[in-house]
């Protein structure tokens, strides 16, 4: 039993339902029981996000991320690998939210006035 739950796991990670988008924001990422620190998201969908984070990340554990101009939005870490770490949103980001985010930031992380 044990295998066929690790076999849906990993096609659990493959079957992402929302499309990412590839961007550089300044953010600050803070793990539950830690004090946040600067970090740069590197891609963002409604579902999630992944983000530096040099310090490891335990999967499972929750996060916050603060977007500039947002309120922290809360995550769990799916993954961690080689200094990035893979979130997932607890509540969908908001279509208008995120599309808002998309405008504002060009690829280079500088704001779009």
């Amino acid at each position: 039993m044990q295998n066929t739950i690790g076999r849906y796991d990993i096609a659990a990670q493959e079957d992402r339902s929302a499309p990412r988008t590839r961007i550089m924001i300044p953010a600050q990422l803070r793990a539950s029981g830690n004090r946040a620190f600067q970090t740069v998201v590197n891609d963002l969908s409604l579902s999630g996000f992944s983000a530096t984070a040099l310090n490891r990340m335990h999967v499972g554990s929750i996060c916050w991320l603060t977007l500039p101009g947002l309120e922290s939005l809360q995550a769990e870490v799916v993954w961690w690998e080689n200094g990035t770490a893979g979130c997932a949103f607890t509540n969908l980001l908001s279509p208008i939210v995120h599309d808002n985010i998309l405008a504002r930031y060009r690829g280079d992380g500088s704001f779009k006035g």
